[in-house]
């Protein structure tokens, strides 16, 4: 990339603080990758490219790309209602609830932790100690007897739950615990050996501790501020080059056939603005009838993540930092250079 853009990188990182990796690639072709802060500050270990990051909401992808790889597989079908395929009693929840639904976040279900009302991700510890998060089983006292909070279909609603009702989905579908699904059908496959499922407590050699940093200067990290271990909703660790591997294993068909690369990738439900739309677990932007790029996003406490895939010229952006805030402010920097 220019040097231009390379001067504002700097300047906003300097300007945000922001800490973490950027990776920017033009096919095979690495254009940026840059790397700034501490992936631990009390042993000052500098984050690097090989760094591994949570990436939260992020990997709602792979679970999408899960339950369609079993979709091809013949186990499962979108038109299967929630009923169809769990065992577990949802008392309150419509029973025309399909998959479709859950991955669109049309579903209509209450979320365990609903970003339409709260803003404080660390409240839902209180009474529900993140230390027993451990599977994706333990999530369900926290929404499975709640009433539905709109009507199934009505619009999109941005829903954690639905997809930790997905994972369970994968799970009871492939006889497999999530992350070792996704471990051996998406990561192994793609090519991201880096990359895993890991516990707070047991954490991997090279992995970022997440920092919530406060106005009068003090940090803490985010260990107690999110479940033990990431599931189905959020949560996977990765590095930027892992995450640029599932861009390519995914549009080169690695993952899945065309047929349901195409599915996933499909603009089914159209968000705030007339440009912004929803596949199955990803995000994406058009102007008129072009695709400009699909993307996902993660934010948690700790936490902050973009990626991106542009069509028109081929370009992957990968933004992991272990704060909480700053990874946008990169991507649009880098995304001033790409789109204009």
């Amino acid at each position: 990339m220019s040097t231009d853009i390379i001067n504002r990188i700097t300047a906003t990182q300097e300007k945000v603080n922001f800490s973490g990796s950027i990776l920017v690639k033009e096919n095979n072709d690495i254009l940026t990758e840059l790397s700034y802060g501490y992936a631990n500050r009390s042993e000052q270990i500098n984050n690097a490219a090989y760094t591994k990051y949570g990436i939260a909401s992020g990997c709602k992808l792979f679970t999408s790309i899960a339950i369609c790889q079993l979709v091809e597989a013949g186990k499962l079908s979108f038109e299967l209602t929630l009923e169809d395929c769990l065992d577990q009693h949802f008392p309150n929840f419509d029973k025309g609830i399909t998959i479709h639904h859950l991955l669109t976040h049309t579903s209509g279900i209450p979320d365990y932790f609903d970003e339409e009302v709260m803003n404080d991700f660390e409240e839902l510890w209180l009474e529900n100690p993140m230390y027993n998060i451990r599977n994706l089983e333990d999530f369900l006292p926290l929404f499975q007897k709640k009433s539905m909070k709109l009507n199934v279909g009505e619009r999109f609603h941005y829903n954690n739950a639905g997809y930790i009702l997905l994972g369970l989905i994968v799970e009871k579908a492939s006889q497999l615990n999530f992350s070792e699904y996704v471990e051996k059908n998406i990561f192994q496959e793609a090519n991201m050996k880096d990359s895993g499922y890991f516990e707070f407590d047991s954490l991997p050699r090279h992995t970022a501790l997440g920092y919530i940093d406060f106005p009068n200067g003090k940090w803490k990290t985010n260990i107690y501020s999110l479940p033990v271990k990431g599931g189905s909703d959020g949560g996977a660790y990765v590095t930027v080059n892992d995450m640029a591997n599932l861009w390519d294993a995914l549009l080169n068909k690695q993952l899945l056939n065309e047929e349901h690369t195409n599915k996933l990738l499909t603009p089914y439900i159209q968000r705030n603005n007339k440009n912004g739309f929803y596949g199955y677990g990803v995000w994406i932007e058009k102007n008129a009838d072009e695709i400009l790029k699909f993307h996902i996003m993660g934010y948690d406490p700790g936490v902050s993540f973009h990626s991106a895939f542009y069509p028109k010229n081929s370009i992957k952006t990968v933004i992991c930092s272990n704060r909480s805030q700053g990874a946008f402010n990169i991507m649009r920097e880098i995304e001033e250079e790409i789109l204009n």
